[in-house]
């Protein structure tokens, strides 16, 4: 029942849903979700989902309101009430403030003559369904089709704002998905903390470096500071001999070493580093290199 609810609801979409993304798109401040009992419980997910894709939002329960939370709300805000009848009584105080001082209302309700839906600038009308209760009564179908609004609200204001990924990690830099958008930039070591030699800097030298550094590698740069070639603590063991340090870096170091782009995301790196069997990338732009980072830094950003 309720899956045929959200496809009918998908059909009666119109112009006031477009209208309703102009005004949310259009304000200054803040988007403010109201409703009662299990239209509030939607409400605030509905804010979160909001917040959490670029749009400032947050809820107001309306009984609070009616005691001072309408503080909370400014002209330069936009209200979304939620109410299945359209007739809940808690609201009323937003709706008279929204009206008195000009706040642009969207209403969400299942009643187009109702009084919220008249009193909105835009009112977004639910289609009639059933609710799943057998009773008919509990709000099932409809407080599925008030989310399923929302969150198609939210994802339109999230691709007419343009954001990306890399906003989406910025609001969310906990848990597992903050990890899996880390990029290599986040983890890397760089400045002073690179190992790096010049082509005619001595190995007695390079092996001083990769100790201090301490990340098995250094890399070769050439005059113009471009990155060329890299010695790992492999290659000082394959070349082991009495007259090893007195040797220059160009003559043990791998040229063409692999390296990674600094938008790329730690998991990539990760992914990099396993395929080809290594242990340290440097990342480099324009041949230049910003960091170095190493298998551990990913595994310890929870990238694995």
């Amino acid at each position: 029942m309720e899956a045929e609810a959200l496809t009918a609801l998908a059909a009666s979409l119109d112009g006031a849903f477009t209208r309703a993304l102009d005004t949310l798109a259009g304000i200054e401040g803040r988007v403010v979700v109201t409703g009662m009992g299990k239209s509030g419980h939607v409400g605030r997910k509905i804010a979160a989902t909001l917040a959490s894709t670029g749009t400032p939002a947050f809820f107001v329960h309306p009984g609070e309101a009616s005691h001072g939370d309408l503080g909370m709300i400014t002209r330069a805000d936009a209200v979304i009430a939620l109410s299945n009848s359209g007739e809940t009584n808690e609201l009323s105080d937003v709706v008279a403030f929204t009206r008195r001082f000009a706040i642009p209302l969207i209403g969400v309700t299942r009643r187009a003559g109702s009084s919220l839906a008249e009193q909105s600038d835009i009112a977004l009308i639910l289609p009639a369904a059933p609710e799943a209760c057998p009773l008919g009564l509990a709000p099932t179908t409809s407080t599925t089709m008030t989310l399923a609004l929302g969150d198609a609200l939210a994802v339109a204001l999230l691709e007419r704002r343009g954001f990306t990924a890399s906003d989406f990690k910025d609001l969310h830099p906990g848990g597992q998905l903050g990890r899996a958008l880390l990029k290599v930039t986040d983890v890397m070591h760089k400045g002073e903390n690179m190992p790096l030699c010049r082509l005619d800097t001595s190995l007695s030298d390079v092996i001083l470096e990769m100790t201090a550094k301490r990340l098995g590698c250094v890399g070769v740069l050439d005059d113009s500071g471009a990155l060329v070639g890299v010695i790992t603590d492999g290659d000082l063991r394959r070349h082991l001999a009495p007259e090893l340090l007195v040797e220059r870096a160009d003559s043990i170091m791998s040229p063409r070493p692999k390296t990674i782009r600094p938008k790329a995301l730690v998991v990539e790196a990760l992914r990099e580093m396993n395929e080809k069997q290594i242990t340290t990338l440097f990342v480099i732009e324009a041949d230049r290199p910003l960091g170095v980072v190493h298998i551990h830094d990913c595994l310890r950003a929870g990238a694995a």
